[in-house]
């Protein structure tokens, strides 16, 4: 009966696109909030594939937000239920890279600093998917997208993808964490600790699209993993009181395997030059392992 009404908070018949890793990502959210939850979305692809009027995938109360006012949103939810004595009802944004890193950070930034009791979550498929796979701040180095394609003068994105995470961190809240679709046991898990903690949260979760990134759509999880066995995307949890946590790797894979599965880093493997870039992604990797102490720390299991 438990695994049937869990099965109920987000149900069967979304539109989202074969493959595609965010519902992989909600359901561990929701196997660790349950239904006592309001969330909060913005505008993006978890909103017009789960909400084309009028249906709706969820089985919790969801507020769609404009792109870039979903933390500012959650944070009158949060009014209300203070008001309502609700103190009961945990409230969660699920939002993309895009009205994350971009459009909504200065609301995220207000709703850190003003350190309402909130977990916000960024699934990050690294670029603006719903509108046609334009860059974002999450858009990794050299990624080829519709806005910084390949051309005698241009790799792809030639700017460093933002590190969010450590922004988040930078204004002291008290639980910042990183995630992947690879190991939803280890989302559920961190979602779980995040809702313990009074006062703003983050978590971001690792969530690679088919479409997007130009791969076939059974790879979609293997992709998120090697991507963590890379060392590209560290698993973490941190915070000003909370000793940093990593999931460790035994042996890094080189990041060559995780781009070659990939369209969108296909010209780096078609030049003549290609394994200087690969070797630019590959330095990314190992200052991520040894700043992070990724093959020292002990595991976050999952």
């Amino acid at each position: 009966m438990k695994e049937q009404y869990q099965d109920k908070l987000f149900v069967p018949g979304h539109r989202a696109c074969p493959g595609c890793a965010m519902p992989i990502a909600v359901k561990a959210i929701l196997k660790a909030t349950g239904s006592n939850v309001i969330l909060v979305s913005s505008t993006g692809c978890l909103e017009v594939s789960t909400s084309p009027y009028p249906y709706s995938a969820w089985g919790v109360p969801w507020v769609h937000s404009l792109f870039e006012n979903a933390a500012a949103i959650a944070t009158g939810v949060e009014a209300a239920l203070k008001f309502r004595k609700r103190e009961d009802v945990r409230v969660v944004v699920i939002s993309g890279d895009g009205g994350t890193y971009d459009i909504g950070i200065g609301a995220l930034s207000g709703m850190f600093e003003r350190r309402h009791n909130i977990l916000y979550i960024c699934y990050n498929n690294e670029a603006y998917m719903n509108t046609g796979v334009q860059r974002s701040g999450a858009t990794p180095y050299l990624a080829a997208t519709m806005t910084t394609q390949v051309g005698k003068a241009e790799l792809g994105n030639m700017l460093p993808k933002k590190n969010l995470p450590a922004i988040a961190l930078a204004h002291g809240i008290p639980y910042v964490a990183t995630a992947s679709i690879a190991f939803p046991h280890d989302i559920t898990r961190k979602v779980e600790r995040a809702l313990k903690i009074v006062g703003p949260k983050f978590i971001e979760i690792h969530a690679p699209c088919p479409v997007g990134w130009g791969f076939d759509t059974e790879l979609s999880v293997e992709v998120a993993r090697q991507g963590v066995l890379s060392g590209l995307i560290p698993l973490y949890e941190t915070g000003p009181d909370i000793p940093l946590k990593v999931r460790t790797i035994r042996k890094p894979e080189p990041v060559e395997s995780y781009l070659k599965l990939q369209g969108r880093f296909k010209h780096l493997f078609s030049r003549p030059d290609g394994e200087k870039w690969v070797a630019e992604i590959q330095t990314i990797a190992d200052d991520n392992i040894k700043r992070l102490g990724l093959m020292s720390q002990p595991s976050s299991g999952g």
